[in-house]
């Protein structure tokens, strides 16, 4: 799709949808620095109050049922029956170190809406609660889908545990028909992979009498017999879309994405782009990928036309591979730095046009799409954004104690101005800052670290060149300890677990019940001091009171705009503000 040629419902979809725009970035084992395996997720919506989830685990009696909520609209789906054991939940992640994230891409929307009971938000979450593995996870929840129907839009779910890392798309079958199609796919060791509200499985090994890595959901138990199974499918994922005229072609070209999730250039531009950032972190060969990741040059043998099936002529042939091998290799730090991406070093970077202001601020107020005489323009939808409601990084680590050693990175609010605070995931309690039903969207608490976060990051957008920095190097304080105090942490627990587990358990969740507390009150206090520096355009800096002074006001330095940002005021105001 060339620069200039843009639709209007493409544009409303990717840039206005905003309560499901996400994004998750997966890291094997093999590709980190300290042998975890890492997802990362930013769960951005304008509705969403950032609160830490905890599911206690729990015995249930037979015949034990289970409520169905929506998460995005909590209204009731239904119910399902409860298994006999679940297991501790904290936030997307569980006490065996299986962590789960997601990002809604839509697809084709006579396949929304599908008879049965299980949303996408309930899928992760029940599924967090009833298994231990990657591969116990994709089991649990297509079955889920298979007998209970489900409901979401298309959806890109990240799975790992402590030695591997799979994504898994999903779509449904429409109104009128049950459960969903879907491919899982692993990660190669020593590779990353991403997605952000765009389908990014195309091809995959079809099961063969040849192909030993890949089976259908018919087989899905010969997931847990070889370990080289790399690909798993449902068994009518192609037949379905050729039933239904949505494909055209042989079995073995039959691209997911493309035939259920067709890109264009919102889902290049405002999604792919997402990932292109996160890859380009990582790998010097990425430029090849920039014209088709801005949407500027979408190539097709034949045009994409909405509606028709979709033939292999039809798929663009220049789109990023689903994973790469990183230059060198990723830490937890890395991960909390591609969360807080707004397009640094290329030509889209948000800070560098008119619309960051005299103070460079890399945000851009909704709505993202525009028109200026008659021609559609949008603003960039980075990875950092300031209606995030919350984000993390998990850690499956399989150097500790299994059901000890997960940690959730997890913080409220825009990714740039947050601070990721451990929480391991064996843990019994979660602070009262982040407690759910410590304020909400429309209450305010002054304990909560979702309105405390909020006020600063807000502050900072008002002069971001100034305030951000100050930001950065005190969450660079906070993260930096951390990462280095938990190994001594790790340590003193996996000495307690050797006679009491229990111990060690509750040793873990005071560590980290306590630093969020801690974290809350110091940020609260760090924006008073802050809001005092920077109120009315000033920078105050406090000075000593001299002998012989009642008092002594503070150095007060009154900073200019920008050289450009004065430029533009003269090209709109002519000679009306000249001196003479």
């Amino acid at each position: 799709m060339k620069k200039n040629i843009l639709t209007l419902a493409a544009l409303l979809f990717a840039f206005c949808v905003e309560s499901v725009a996400c994004t998750n970035f997966l890291i094997t084992k093999g590709a980190s620095a300290d042998g975890s395996c890492m997802i990362s997720y930013a769960a951005d919506s304008h509705v969403l109050y950032g609160e830490l989830y905890h599911y206690p685990a729990a015995d249930h009696p037979e015949g034990a049922m289970r409520e169905i909520w929506n998460w995005d609209s909590g209204k009731y789906l239904g119910q399902i029956p409860e298994v006999s054991h679940t297991y501790n939940v904290i936030g997307n992640m569980n006490e065996w170190q299986l962590a789960i994230g997601e990002t809604t891409y839509g697809g084709l929307e006579q396949l929304w809406e599908g008879q049965g009971i299980i949303d996408y938000g309930s899928l992760i979450y029940i599924t967090l609660q009833r298994c231990k593995t990657a591969r116990e996870a994709i089991k649990c929840m297509t079955q889920l889908v298979a007998e209970y129907g489900y409901v979401s839009e298309g959806e890109s779910f990240s799975i790992a545990d402590t030695e591997e890392v799979w994504i898994l798309e999903m779509i449904g079958k429409g109104k009128d028909n049950k459960g969903a199609v879907w491919v899982a796919r692993r990660i190669p060791d020593g590779y990353i992979s991403g997605h952000a509200n765009q389908a990014r499985i195309t091809t995959f090994p079809l099961a063969t009498r040849k192909c030993k890595t890949s089976i259908t959901s018919k087989n899905i138990d010969k997931l847990f017999k070889n370990a080289d199974i790399d690909c798993v499918y449902a068994a009518d994922v192609i037949s379905f879309a050729k039933e239904n005229k949505l494909y055209e072609g042989p079995d073995e070209k039959f691209s997911f994405s493309d035939v259920y999730a067709p890109v264009d250039f919102s889902g290049a531009r405002a999604c792919d782009l997402r990932v292109w950032a996160m890859f380009n972190r990582c790998s010097s060969d990425m430029a090849q990928y920039w014209d088709y990741a801005t949407g500027r040059d979408i190539k097709r043998a034949k045009p994409y036309v909405a509606g028709q099936p979709q033939t292999p002529e039809t798929f663009p042939t220049n789109r990023m591979p689903l994973w790469i091998k990183p230059d060198k290799p990723v830490s937890v730090l890395d991960m909390m730095a591609f969360m807080r991406d707004h397009l640094e070093n290329t030509e889209l970077d948000m800070a560098l046009d008119y619309g960051a202001g005299p103070f460079h601020c890399p945000y851009r107020w909704r709505p993202m799409n525009w028109e200026v005489d008659g021609v559609q323009y949008v603003h960039e939808r980075t990875t950092a954004t300031q209606q995030t409601g919350f984000s993390f990084v998990t850690q499956s680590r399989s150097n500790t104690i299994a059901n000890l050693g997960g940690i959730i990175w997890w913080g409220v609010d825009d990714a740039d101005n947050t601070v990721y605070c451990p929480f391991y995931t064996c843990i019994t309690n979660v602070p009262n800052c982040y407690r759910v039903g410590n304020g909400s969207m429309m209450q305010w608490s002054e304990t909560a670290g979702f309105w405390v976060f909020n006020q600063m990051s807000n502050w900072a957008y008002t002069k971001y060149n100034y305030i951000h920095p100050e930001i950065a190097a005190k969450q660079s304080q906070f993260e930096s300890n951390w990462v280095k105090q938990v190994l001594t942490i790790d340590k003193q627990a996996a000495k307690l677990a050797a006679t009491d587990h229990a111990k060690a358990v509750s040793m873990l969740t005071t560590f980290s019940c306590t630093e969020a507390e801690k974290l809350v009150a110091e940020w609260k206090m760090f924006y008073r001091e802050l809001f005092m520096k920077y109120m009315d355009g000033n920078v105050k800096t406090a000075r000593e009171v001299p002998e012989g002074y009642k008092y002594y006001a503070p150095k007060v330095e009154q900073p200019k705009y920008d050289e450009d940002f004065y430029k533009v005021i003269i090209d709109q105001t002519g000679d009306k503000l000249k001196v003479y």
